[in-house]
């Protein structure tokens, strides 16, 4: 609901079911990656767009995910991970803070019209 709440992704989802979890004894078997296998392998999908929460387990689920699909010819993205506008940097931790620099993009002065 979150990605839908922003009204700036026009495309089909593809619910897993939650995430990687050895300490609470969920595997990829648990998930509906196979599902997401077969969906790409039809063809008919042109970009996977990894939008999993920013924890250990999402990481490790993106990694695996991405490993299942690497050679198949789809483009894998992921959302932008870094500082919230409005958050104060003092109170970023060091992972957030450092994918925002690795992540960091073109400075644009806007103009009164809103556009650079």
């Amino acid at each position: 609901m979150a990605i839908e709440n922003t009204q700036q992704f026009r495309g089909v989802y593809h619910v897993l079911g939650g995430i990687i979890s050895p300490m609470d004894g969920i595997g990829p078997n648990d998930l509906e990656i196979d599902s997401l296998i077969q969906r790409i392998a039809s063809g008919s999908v042109k970009e996977i767009i990894m939008a999993l929460s920013t924890t250990m387990e999402g990481d490790t689920t993106n990694f695996y995910i991405y490993r299942k699909i690497k050679d198949f010819p789809v483009q894998v993205t992921t959302i932008a991970r870094g500082i919230a506008i409005g958050d104060e940097l003092e109170y970023a931790d060091e992972i957030t803070l450092g994918r925002s620099i690795l992540n960091r993009v073109p400075y644009d002065v806007p103009t009164a019209s809103g556009k650079a």
